[in-house]
């Protein structure tokens, strides 16, 4: 179970990333069917059929290569977190992980694939590509889970409850952790609407601390069924508003998992929850260079995709935290 689950936590980490690459590189509709190809398992198969053209949309090799790729490795994936489950079933008198967790993460990862298929043929829909990153990075979040709760080794390192302060660092880290959660969902709104290149400087946005913004146009989740959102359709007022709004939430985040690290590490009752409020910290001074480094260097492709994965360290090591300070 061990092995499975490590396989799928670094299977789960690269898709995501794999996923984010892809719809920073333009390639979303790379295959604009689903779950093959211009009706083919790979796009060398749909060249080599002449299938040149699908609803309208060229076949671009790069593209379509990026997105199959994509494809078979959440495939593969699915294939691993299936081996889990009927592993976590066949042995729940052992108890090794919990069976519910287990099935839960088998149904994350079946809504996943719904979402992938919706992505598709909704034509980049913010809401479907928001919710497909945010269950992406709850099917991480549960294999980490299931990882961190495995008996024996050197996952079970968490104190007992009933330590001194713990209930407040607890109450501390799920503050921190939602935000985190929110934080990562308006990354995707953010990359979705194509809104990242709205402020182009940092700390200011445009010249200015408030530029004109509009915020009701900004978060409205549907617009209609063939609206080809390739590019994105709102306004730059209104790429603005989702912009400034994703760097207020990147204070707020900061200043909650500061604070839950700090009071960890203040804690003699806690130390040994302390290296992984060290990680916590690590991974936020990290994914805030990352997201600094990216507007000043003009959002480079490379750092934008580093910043998604900078977003799951950052919630693997959240969780961690969260775990260290569970009861066991």
């Amino acid at each position: 179970m061990r092995r499975l689950t490590l396989a799928g936590v670094l299977l789960c980490f690269t898709v995501v990333v794999l996923g984010a690459y892809v719809r920073l590189s333009a390639a979303g509709l790379g295959c604009p069917d689903w779950p093959g190809c211009y009706g083919h398992l790979t796009p060398s198969g749909a060249l080599q059929a002449h299938a040149a053209h699908y609803g309208g949309r060229p076949l671009e090799p790069g593209k379509a290569w990026r997105e199959m790729i994509h494809r078979y490795a959440a495939g593969t994936l699915a294939l691993i977190i299936v081996a889990i489950a009927a592993l976590a079933v066949g042995t729940r008198r052992s108890r090794i992980v919990s069976p519910a967790l287990a099935i839960a993460l088998l149904a994350t990862v079946a809504v996943q694939a719904l979402l992938g298929m919706l992505t598709v043929t909704w034509l980049l829909k913010p809401l479907t590509v928001t919710l497909h990153l945010l269950f992406g990075m709850t099917t991480l979040a549960l294999l980490w889970w299931l990882m961190l709760s495995l008996r024996a080794g050197a996952w079970s390192d968490t104190p007992r409850g009933g330590l001194s302060g713990e209930a407040a660092a607890r109450r501390l880290t799920f503050l921190a952790l939602a935000l985190v959660a929110g934080q990562i969902a308006l990354g995707g709104w953010t990359s979705s609407n194509y809104a990242a290149v709205a402020c182009p400087d940092l700390p200011r946005c445009q010249g200015r601390w408030w530029p004109h913004a509009d915020f009701g146009d900004a978060f409205v989740l549907w617009r209609g069924a063939r609206i080809d959102y390739e590019g994105g359709v709102l306004s730059n007022p209104a790429r603005i508003a989702i912009h400034l709004t994703h760097r207020i939430g990147a204070v707020a985040t900061s200043a909650a998992l500061v604070l839950a690290a700090v009071f960890v590490l203040r804690r003699r009752t806690l130390a040994a929850a302390g290296p992984r409020a060290w990680a916590v910290l690590a991974a936020l001074a990290l994914q805030l260079t990352i997201g600094a480094a990216m507007v000043l260097r003009g959002f480079p492709l490379w750092l934008a995709t580093a910043h998604t994965a900078g977003a799951a360290l950052l919630l693997l090591a959240t969780l961690a935290l969260v775990r260290s300070l569970s009861p066991r």
